[in-house]
């Protein structure tokens, strides 16, 4: 019986304006993806990066060390592959390359087979009335639900 692993990176969508959103593949060892089964991961200030030959690294992604391993335990730190299609590559490449734009993980989950996905965006980060705005929507929709909860 399979847990859901659903890890967020809620700072992204408020930090960022999301243009486009992919699905990726990541490279792990065998502890990595036993303590994301686990749950013990983290996106938080993780970002993605392309290296001289093209391929595609999630950057500062934290996925703590299995407890139960042994001195083939991993580095809690370090570049994870990504793996997208090449068209997908290419294009993602094209428009950080070209319109400074950002690739952010939003989302780290395992799919039904058990593999670990992560949903990365496109995003261009939000100007500072931007964010003023989110919080005052998110703020009115509270206010509203209350409302809305004693008329019931």
């Amino acid at each position: 019986m399979q847990k859901n692993v659903n890890i967020q990176n809620k700072r992204a969508r408020f930090e960022y304006e999301i243009l486009e959103k992919y699905v990726a593949g990541i490279v792990l060892s065998g502890t990595e993806i036993k303590s994301i089964r686990l749950s013990k991961a983290s996106i938080a200030e993780s970002f993605c990066e392309f290296n001289k030959d093209g391929e595609l690294f999630v950057i500062n992604m934290t996925v703590e060390e299995y407890a139960w391993g042994t001195h083939y335990n991993h580095k809690p730190k370090s570049e994870r592959k990504l793996l997208l299609q090449k068209r997908e590559l290419r294009k993602l490449h094209k428009e950080v390359k070209n319109s400074g734009l950002t690739i952010v993980p939003l989302r780290l989950f395992l799919n039904d087979r058990g593999l670990a996905k992560m949903e990365i965006a496109l995003v261009r980060g939000k100007k500072m009335y931007d964010k003023r705005e989110t919080i005052k929507d998110r703020d009115n929709k509270r206010t509203l639900d209350r409302i809305k909860k004693v008329f019931k």
